[in-house]
């Protein structure tokens, strides 16, 4: 009797012991990561096993644990339902909730796109063709628009104010990652572009680059052609400044980028048949700035046209590892082109 009584109290703790764990389960795959949180793209691939899936939304930081996420889909059976997509997710949602998504087929309606630094109208074109986003022409002819309040009717940009009133948007294009509804419209994805120039291109920035004697369709000019020239950070800002110092002095800038703009080559040193290239664009034939910009600058390199390092310097060049050399004299420059370029 005291035996039956002492396996009826084990039995009775076993299952307290059980539900209280159970519960313990369904609390934590009913609780988000965070309270609030934007959501973020999530793409299941063809086939993915529930633990790649667990694996990558954890590290993603959607989930906080691979392993409940398993659990979960193993005692629920979804882990064998999920279908491919890619699916708006956040750490706001619970894990019960992201499974219910992820097996129910509801794609996201947005897609990601990423514009890089430097590229211009047309590879941007190019690139949002072939992620299905518009056509290339369709872009192309929303960017070229001289005018934005016939694009966007609804929107003054005053940073435009000094852009020639026959020039198109190249320039202020600005290179970052965008979520596009799958039926954004050409002049909608230009808006976002413009928009995001705006706030990354800010007043003190405009301010300082007014001290520097610059317009700022002049100083975007200038930032697209330091984005070509040259990649750190820091050889940038030097490289604004030597640009700077040979306006102010009269010099030609002598840039390769602007060489390689007319000729549509990438070339490390362009050779004399292309730097004898008619255009207003080769400023080597040409003083002062070209007519606009060459591509869509960095926030890195019109940082560096708004706060130039003063220097000693005249000219510089790029190696072939990237890197880049100063020189002071005409004569030095020859012989670092000796040196690294031939």
């Amino acid at each position: 009797m005291r035996k039956l009584f002492v396996v009826s109290i084990i039995i009775a703790l076993a299952a307290a012991g059980a539900g209280i764990a159970g519960w313990t389960f369904w609390h934590k795959v009913s609780t988000p990561v965070a309270g609030y949180a934007p959501t973020k793209f999530f793409t299941v691939d063809e086939g993915a096993s529930a633990g790649a899936v667990a694996d990558a939304l954890q590290q993603q930081g959607i989930i906080a644990s691979a392993t409940d996420f398993r659990i979960f889909v193993r005692l629920d059976g979804s882990g064998s339902r999920f279908v491919a997509g890619t699916y708006d997710l956040s750490p706001s949602q619970p894990i019960r909730d992201i499974v219910h998504v992820l097996t129910s087929g509801l794609v996201s309606q947005e897609q990601q796109i990423t514009i890089l630094e430097g590229w211009t109208t047309q590879e941007i074109a190019e690139y949002l063709k072939k992620k299905g986003v518009v056509t290339s022409q369709e872009f192309i002819l929303a960017a070229e628009t001289a005018d934005t309040r016939k694009l966007i009717p609804d929107k003054n940009y005053d940073f435009l104010a000094d852009k020639p009133a026959t020039a198109g948007l190249e320039g202020y294009l600005f290179p970052d990652t965008y979520r596009l509804y799958k039926n954004t419209r050409a002049d909608q994805i230009v808006e976002k572009m413009l928009d995001t120039f705006g706030k990354k291109f800010t007043q003190e920035m405009r301010s300082e680059v007014k001290a520097e004697g610059l317009t700022v369709y002049q100083a975007v000019t200038l930032a697209s052609i330091v984005e070509k020239e040259v990649r750190t950070a820091e050889d940038r800002h030097i490289a604004a400044g030597i640009f700077l110092e040979r306006l102010k002095q009269g010099m030609p800038l002598q840039s390769d980028a602007t060489v390689n703009y007319v000729t549509g080559k990438q070339a490390l040193q362009p050779t004399n048949d292309d730097v004898a290239t008619d255009s207003p664009y080769n400023t080597y034939k040409v003083k002062g700035l070209p007519p606009g910009p060459i591509d869509n600058p960095s926030l890195a390199s019109l940082e560096a046209v708004a706060n130039p390092t003063k220097s000693a310097y005249l000219y510089f060049l790029t190696k072939p590892d990237g890197s880049t050399v100063f020189s002071t004299t005409y004569e030095e420059h020859l012989a670092n082109k000796q040196k690294y370029l031939k």
